[in-house]
């Protein structure tokens, strides 16, 4: 038994001897063979080079350079080529051979297991004169119908608003496409996707940009608002198709509201619901229906903070009623708003009449401005300005102490006019007052102690 196991040694120990003697034969016959050829799996810029010898190398690459060309793709289906000969493109020997020398012999096993894919930038160079003078008479650089890039915008309509798509234009990005045809050239590539290559100048925002789509939803939310203005038997309403001329987006698409067209559309919304200074329709004692033109009684709208107010009820985007802001009010609402507490002046009849809550408080006869020295109480509906008691009337050639001074157009007030024996009838025509309303003590006195100030007062010639 033991001599057939020795027999069988003796078999095996020269076989694995010669096995190993023909592979060192074989790694050392190529190490020898790779010390002039490319390793197994070389390629230089898409060119296989396994098993060449630098000058077979060379000659296979110099081939391929001489027909090359770079085909420009532009947009608009536009084609342009750079060709080799245009740019003075060609191999570096010394390069080659470096990238040779490069692979050690002896690792030649190292490389079955590597990819050995060396750039074309490598090993090739151009004449940068020439191919700054060839790029620069590309011509898409000159394009007769230029069109900029523009953002994708928002336009509205009545279903809220729309993405209009952006618009890419023809605009080239000199110094990128400059940078990319060089790296396609030196990488020998046959083809340069302008578009692809982001060469060309692009918008900063598109259809699908997230804020684009953020600033539309911001938009509708805004526009999809009702804001009801309603005061006495007046109203007007404010949506959608008025908010959408305020609203801007700009550069960064960021909304912004434009004040001057908010105040503009306070403005049509002051001139419903201002009073200030109207002529009104008014029913006198002796229902006679009159016009009572000027004054400054009335509703008059706080249009700055009316705009302010109206920007902020868009932005929190909630349908609401209200009424505006107001800088000065009157005593009732709505077209007529005198209301029933009042002073009925009739300049024609020199008579007054004071109401409250609808009631009569006091009547009676007056002098009012005298024509004959151009003094005439102007007519209009008026406001009570304050009342004082005991004070002194002064002009130019008068200074005249009054126990009850109510003033409602600037020094025109009614007041009594102790130094007056007699009032009404056409008095004024003669001997008429600077403007006042001249008034018997007791008629002042009543009217006096039941007036407050905010009080219209409606002054009208018949």
């Amino acid at each position: 038994m033991r001599r057939k196991e020795k027999n069988k040694s003796n078999k095996v120990i020269p076989g694995v001897m010669i096995t190993l003697c023909a592979l060192i034969i074989i790694y050392l016959g190529m190490t020898m063979y790779f010390r002039n050829n490319f390793y197994f799996g070389s390629v230089i810029n898409g060119i296989d080079v396994t098993g060449k010898t630098v000058e077979e190398a060379e000659k296979e690459l110099s081939a391929k350079i001489d027909v090359y060309s770079l085909e420009l793709e532009e947009r608009g289906d536009v084609k342009e080529q750079i060709k080799a000969t245009d740019i003075g493109l060609k191999y570096d020997s010394n390069k080659i051979k470096q990238l040779k020398e490069s692979q050690n012999a002896s690792s030649w096993m190292v490389a079955l297991f590597q990819k050995n894919d060396t750039e074309m930038s490598q090993i090739v160079n151009y004449d940068e004169e020439l191919l700054k003078k060839y790029f620069n008479k590309l011509s898409c650089l000159y394009s007769s119908n230029a069109i900029k890039p523009q953002n994708a915008s928002l336009e509205y309509a009545e279903d809220g608003y729309k993405i209009v798509d952006e618009v890419k234009g023809n605009i080239i990005n000199k110094d990128a496409l400059y940078d990319t045809i060089v790296d396609a050239i030196l990488k020998s590539k046959p083809n340069l996707d302008l578009d692809a290559s982001n060469c060309y100048e692009n918008p900063k925002y598109t259809s699908t940009s997230q804020e684009v789509i953020d600033a539309k939803n911001i938009l509708d939310k805004y526009t999809g608002i009702k804001i009801t203005y309603k005061s006495g038997d007046k109203k007007e309403v404010i949506d959608g198709s008025t908010i959408h001329n305020w609203l801007e987006v700009d550069k960064d698409m960021k909304i912004t509201f434009n004040e001057d067209k908010v105040k503009n559309s306070v403005y049509k919304i002051s001139s419903t619901f201002n009073t200030f200074g109207n002529t009104r329709d008014f029913v006198t004692t002796s229902k006679n229906k009159t016009q009572v033109s000027g004054g400054n009684y009335g509703w008059i709208v706080n249009n700055a903070k009316e705009a302010k107010d109206l920007i902020e009820n868009v932005k929190n985007g909630q349908d609401i009623t209200k009424e505006p802001a107001y800088s000065q009010s009157a005593k009732a609402k709505g077209s007529s708003d005198i209301g029933d507490t009042y002073v009925e002046i009739n300049l024609t009849k020199q008579h007054l009449w004071f109401y409250r809550n609808g009631a009569l408080v006091v009547d009676g006869d007056f002098v009012s401005g005298g024509a004959s020295t151009n003094t005439l109480t102007p007519a209009g509906t008026y406001v009570l300005n304050y009342k004082e008691r005991n004070a002194t009337l002064k002009g130019e050639d008068y200074s005249s102490p009054v126990e009850y001074w109510m003033p409602f157009n600037g020094n025109i007030g009614i007041h009594d006019a102790s130094w007056r024996s007699e009032f009404g009838k056409q008095i004024y025509m003669t001997n008429g007052s600077h403007g006042c309303i001249n008034s018997p003590y007791e008629l002042a006195k009543k009217i006096y102690e039941n007036i407050d100030s905010g009080t219209p007062i409606v002054c009208f010639y018949e």
